[in-house]
């Protein structure tokens, strides 16, 4: 845990953030070291964020960041085997993520245990290539593909994350591809090629390194020195500058598939990761769609009957964000009938306004989900390393919430206004084939 309950309880009540005591250095090679000592239980994570995402693949070489992830569990030059190998049957938890924005990679496990994830986790760090094969990158290859064939090609609605950010994003904008990547630029992918991105995005000064749970600081500091100080620095990389997109009029889009119903999205852009409105936006979303009493459920789903559910969502990104409502029809009702709908509800809550009940509601429901995530070494540390990759600050807790709390029923209500126009838009639309 990361505070005991009565703490958690404690910082509820008063309104006060909690925080997370840590200690954050840098190593002479530029790896961000952040520890925070926690003693409630006798486990550790290792944590690690590298500012690598799909956004910033070169042209033609989309999934990368994604194989990547794949590859640094295929070993390393003073562990040539499978990662996972010496971890599991300690009882360990540990896997690895990709985004738009960031890859990361953590291993929890009991705490005598540390100098091994450490020692796992530097030598990929730093002797990775030595490595790696033709016969790896080529399983890891195939291995992707399946992947995406598994979760976006072949289930029902599975290209929705890929057409959403195709038709959002224009050619080119780094948010365009998804980071599953094309499978015709994956396989054309050659041990040159990864190996050019592992040197130029997988290195200490592109690093964010966070130690959280039972561990002595002294000699956590030790064991960072001795694992991770000896891997050489390289040039910073630099990300692609952010390239705004917009639209200027109303785009639809629809994508026959074998659905049994039409399901539609509809999308605009909006404030980047912590940037005004971001928060707004998240409370906005509760507002609509969160609940049975939501605008968008009750209208929709219990009123009208014409849809089986719906959600709206603010998916906040480092560079630009975008906002999505969705919906999925009932048997006999289209999209179109959805899309009038929802722009009825809208219409009215730009005419009327999200009330200070609703903003109260929204406000709840976040810190629930905030404070769930942070009982825990992992979600503790996974936080921090957030905080530190984004903010350049781990301890950003208290501002991060003080967005929400300090939010205003006249703030949630200009950033609909400002960020969801009825004029310049995406509407999706997936489903089944004309007959």
């Amino acid at each position: 845990m990361i505070l005991p309950l009565a703490a958690l309880a404690l910082a509820e009540s008063t309104g006060r953030a909690p925080t997370i005591p840590f200690t954050r250095y840098e190593l002479p090679n530029g790896l961000d070291v952040t520890l925070a000592p926690d003693h409630s239980v006798p486990f550790a994570c290792v944590n690690v964020w590298y500012d690598v995402g799909s956004k910033d693949e070169s042209p033609g070489r989309s999934g990368f960041a994604h194989l990547f992830e794949h590859l640094m569990f295929n070993g390393s030059k003073h562990h040539d085997d499978e990662f996972f190998k010496p971890l599991q049957p300690l009882g360990a938890r540990l896997n690895g993520s990709t985004n738009l924005d960031r890859t990361n990679y953590y291993e929890c496990l009991p705490a005598e245990q540390l100098p091994l994830a450490m020692f796992l986790e530097a030598d990929r760090m730093g002797w990775l290539l030595p490595a790696l094969t033709a016969e790896k990158l080529q399983n890891q290859k195939d291995v992707v593909r399946n992947e995406r064939r598994q979760n976006y090609d072949n289930p029902p609605y599975g290209q929705a994350w890929i057409e959403l950010l195709k038709n959002t994003f224009p050619e080119g904008h780094p948010y365009h591809i998804a980071t599953i990547g094309r499978h015709e630029e994956i396989e054309a992918a050659t041990l040159d090629d990864v190996s050019a991105f592992f040197r130029k995005w997988y290195l200490p000064n592109n690093a964010s390194l966070v130690l959280s749970g039972d561990f002595d600081e002294a000699t956590a500091r030790q064991l960072v020195d001795t694992y991770f100080a000896p891997i050489p620095r390289a040039e910073q990389p630099v990300h692609p500058a952010p390239v705004p997109a917009s639209f200027e009029a109303e785009k639809r889009v629809r994508v026959a598939d074998d659905v049994p119903f039409d399901r539609v999205w509809i999308t605009w852009h909006s404030p980047a990761l912590f940037a005004p409105g971001d928060a707004e936006l998240d409370l906005l979303s509760s507002a609509l769609a969160d609940g049975k009493d939501s605008r968008l459920y009750k209208a929709l789903v219990i009123d009208q009957q014409i849809a089986q559910d719906v959600s709206a969502r603010q998916n906040s990104l480092a560079q630009q964000s975008f906002y999505v409502i969705e919906a999925t029809a009932s048997a006999g009702h289209t999209a179109e009938e959805l899309v009038v709908a929802i722009d009825k509800v809208l219409a009215e809550v730009r005419a009327e306004g999200v009330t200070a009940e609703d903003l109260d509601v929204g406000r709840t429901a976040y810190e629930v989900q905030f404070f769930a995530q942070i009982t825990t070494i992992q979600g503790k540390a996974d936080l921090l390393n957030n905080y530190n990759t984004r903010t350049g600050d781990p301890g950003y807790m208290g501002k991060d919430l003080d967005r929400y709390r300090l939010a205003t029923v006249d703030g949630v209500n200009a950033a609909l206004r400002e960020w969801l126009p009825p004029d310049r838009r995406l509407v999706l639309v997936i489903g089944p084939e004309a007959k």
